[in-house]
């Protein structure tokens, strides 16, 4: 068994050798992600620098009141730039890239810009990136644009208004024909609902103004020339009463199929009642 001193030996001729040949242990950190932070964003300072994490991920997140309309960002080939297929607050960065850095500019759905500075930060001696930033705005103006409507109305939001308009219009469409059809077939069917089906004194009816007297399945129908306007009562057991009617230019609708009944006026009175309608 060789002594452990040649293994000392041996590796320390190694790193000796790769030395003289230019190599180097490479020089690696691990990354670890800070606690979330927020940023305040002034147009007339100098954009807030933001800490990323090769291949990680960190997540900015916009005031709750605005979602992102579109983002600009300086280097799109070591940078990646995730903003999710749903128009939200947030917008994910990764650099691909050691040591690299780019601009991103976010433009919210209220109109406010900011700009922020990206740097890679794996190379550094602290390796802590940001792992979550929160955006807040420091002028006051873009303040008073969170309690405003939004300017700008994200694709993907666009893209719905418009799907879900076409489909409240073919909505519409499908229920104005449905309504329509029934109409049509109501209007066909009506006739064989009506029952002209009552009797009464045709020289009193005559005398008073009275004309025709018929109903459907859930209406009664008067018709007559009136020089003034009787009084409509509904007889049960030999008593009258008088009941709800609409009356329109000679015409009482009552909103239910009668029995018996009779139209009076000072002293002229017809008394009618329905009978077997004749076939």
């Amino acid at each position: 068994m060789k002594p452990p001193i040649t293994i000392i030996v041996a590796c320390g001729l190694g790193f000796a050798a790769m030395s003289a040949f230019g190599f180097a242990a490479p020089n690696t950190h691990h990354l670890e992600p800070n606690a979330p932070r927020t940023v305040t964003v002034t147009e007339a300072v100098t954009p807030p620098v933001i800490r990323a994490g090769l291949l990680q991920s960190t997540l900015i997140l916009l005031p709750e009141e605005e979602k992102i309309a579109t983002v600009f960002g300086g280097d799109t080939v070591d940078w990646v730039f995730d903003g999710g297929h749903v128009a939200s607050r947030f917008i994910s960065v990764k650099p691909k890239i050691a040591n690299s850095s780019t601009d991103i500019h976010i433009v919210s759905d209220h109109g406010n810009e900011y700009t922020l500075q990206l740097r890679e930060v794996s190379g550094d001696d602290d390796a802590h990136f940001d792992s979550k930033v929160f955006i807040v705005p420091g002028d006051k103006a873009a303040k008073d644009k969170l309690a405003e409507l939004p300017v700008f109305v994200p694709a993907s939001e666009l893209d719905k208004v418009k799907q879900d308009a076409a489909t409240a219009k073919a909505a519409e469409a499908a229920e104005r024909k449905s309504a329509e059809t029934k109409a049509e077939q109501y209007r066909s069917q009506y006739p064989s609902t009506l029952h002209f089906d009552y009797t009464w004194d045709k020289d009193k009816g005559k005398a008073l103004g009275l004309q025709e007297i018929w109903r459907d399945d859930k209406f009664t129908y008067l018709r007559g020339q009136f020089q003034e306007t009787p009084a409509l009562y509904e007889l049960k057991d030999k008593k009258g009463s008088l009941i709800n009617f609409d009356y329109n230019d000679g015409l009482y609708t009552v909103p239910k199929e009668l029995e018996h009944g009779y139209l009076t006026i000072g002293k002229q009175k017809v008394e009618f009642s329905r009978v077997e309608e004749r076939r």
